[in-house]
């Protein structure tokens, strides 16, 4: 089965893992049984953090067969599109808040056979997929203010779960397969609530990850899951 039709996908960040050694940590998630990696491509612009270059996808992408999941968190996107296809990932979330032809970039990344879809701000009405949902293989919901990670006191927005269920219902309504990945924060209790069928794909990060020891926290991760599942 592949992997976009199972549910409740673990997504680790690739900015959370140690940089330094990154190489062997996808090596290590690997072994765990990880299929997808979330990259998130920052500009320090629209999102004020830049912790991971192009070439560093570009030379990682030779050395792993992982699907690569990422996340363009900026300004002027078509740049950043248009090397990430070349460079040969599965999906391409983009953020509709610096998009101006959002059904435009959809049709872009659709054409070269990559799955496409919107990421939305915290505050970012669902409206704004209003006429191009249809088209989205992913809607990636931010639960924190993209790039404030860092920020100790940031915590996922208190609407979150009205957010989640809304898109769920239009999703529903619809009758679409898109599914609704959720990012910031992720934490163990995010996936006890919403892991069953509200959501689909969770970015882990530091929250549940740890750098230091990625098979022990992987592992309870999976277990539930799986607890999740059954």
């Amino acid at each position: 089965m592949s992997v976009w039709k199972e549910k409740c996908i673990i997504s680790p960040s690739l900015i959370c893992l140690d940089m330094c050694n990154l190489e062997s940590q996808v090596r290590i998630l690997e072994q765990c049984g990880v299929k997808m990696l979330h990259v998130d491509i920052l500009d320090g612009h629209f999102s004020p953090s830049m912790p991971l270059g192009l070439d560093t996808v570009r030379q990682l992408r030779a050395k792993t067969d992982l699907l690569f999941d990422c996340h363009v968190m900026v300004t002027a996107q078509d740049y950043f599109v248009d090397e990430l296809l070349d460079i040969g990932v599965q999906q391409i979330v983009f953020h509709a808040e610096t998009q101006p032809h959002i059904d435009g970039m959809l049709n872009r990344i659709h054409a070269k056979g990559v799955r496409a879809g919107v990421a939305l701000k915290p505050a970012t009405p669902l409206s704004t997929l209003e006429y191009v949902l249809e088209k989205c293989d992913t809607v990636l919901l931010m639960l924190i203010n993209p790039g404030y990670a860092f920020v100790k006191g940031e915590k996922q927005v208190p609407y979150a779960d009205r957010k989640i269920c809304e898109l769920r219902e239009m999703i529903e309504h619809r009758g679409l397969d898109t599914k609704i990945e959720l990012d910031g924060r992720i934490s163990t209790k995010n996936l006890e609530d919403w892991g069953s069928g509200a959501a689909d794909i969770f970015v882990t990060g530091s929250t549940c990850l740890s750098r230091e020891d990625l098979p022990g926290s992987f592992a309870k991760l999976n277990a539930l899951r799986q607890q999740i599942l059954t």
